[in-house]
């Protein structure tokens, strides 16, 4: 192995080791304190993996990183480092405006319930054909910690990777769309009795999947395995094999609603 370079944040040095694997390079972390990285890459591979090097200390948060370890199946960094690696506040003040205060407008509502407010909140926020606000406003209620942040991490990850590659625009569409055709479709099949942001979610993923299905030249949104671990979970939902209730039609809705969405920004774009 050859030296490539080095930095002082081992997370962020795995993301690039995962990024240039996911281009068919081979890579490998040395360290003697935890901290500095040395990034090493095969001789045979030293001249392609340099400029992608470049690019990688110019912008060592960008989410193209953090996305190949979801991809490779590397999440921890074999090596120590220190709380400041993640930059999750830099990572959270990145994002836009739509992804900020839906996460933070979902986490404070949650919180109101648990300090007691849960009749009087979701009496205004519970789904009623008789007040349009609240078509959207279920998408922002959660009945759990584990449901919240599993939305939230969906939301900002799949809303970030959209909006850098399609614009805000796009991302304030499908969040409107998805959620107004997922709480109606639970809402007619089921009932009023539901919330979350799982119908965006899915939505999200719909956009994503059909837009690198119709862009084969681009890189994905959004990986296979994602995809297929998603749908198997859309299924086991259905069949009533998981230990929770699921808002199974918001679910379905949204990911139909996010992938007529793709297919009508590319048709449109043609245009």
């Amino acid at each position: 192995m050859i030296e490539l370079g080095s930095i002082n944040n081992p997370r962020a040095a795995q993301g690039f080791i995962d990024y240039i694997k996911s281009k068919g390079l081979q890579g490998e972390l040395r360290s003697h304190d935890g901290k500095t990285v040395i990034i090493c890459v095969a001789p045979e591979h030293f001249h392609q993996a340099q400029p992608l090097w470049q690019a990688f200390t110019a912008n060592p948060n960008d989410e193209k990183y953090l996305q190949a370890s979801w991809q490779v199946g590397s999440t921890e960094s074999p090596l120590l480092y220190q709380g400041q690696s993640l930059n999750l506040k830099a990572r959270f003040k990145a994002l836009s405006w739509l992804n900020r205060t839906v996460t933070l407008v979902s986490i404070a509502i949650f919180v109101a319930f648990l300090l007691g407010g849960f009749e009087t909140l979701y009496g205004m926020l519970q789904f009623n054909p008789a007040k349009p606000l609240t078509w959207f406003t279920p998408a922002i209620v959660h009945f759990s910690a584990i449901h919240l942040i599993f939305n939230l991490i969906w939301w900002m990850t799949l809303g970030n990777d959209i909006e850098k590659r399609s614009g805000k625009l796009t991302l304030v569409g499908l969040f409107l769309v998805t959620a107004f055709i997922s709480n109606w479709a639970q809402f007619l099949v089921v009932g009023p009795n539901f919330g979350g942001l799982s119908g965006v979610v899915y939505g999200l993923l719909g956009f994503c999947w059909i837009y690198g299905v119709m862009r084969p030249q681009l890189p994905p949104l959004v990986s296979n395995s994602i995809v297929g671990f998603m749908l198997v979970w859309l299924i086991l939902g259905f069949v009533d094999m998981l230990p929770v209730r699921m808002a199974n039609w918001a679910h379905l809705a949204g990911l139909i609603a996010g992938m007529a969405y793709a297919m009508s920004d590319k048709l449109l774009s043609r245009k």
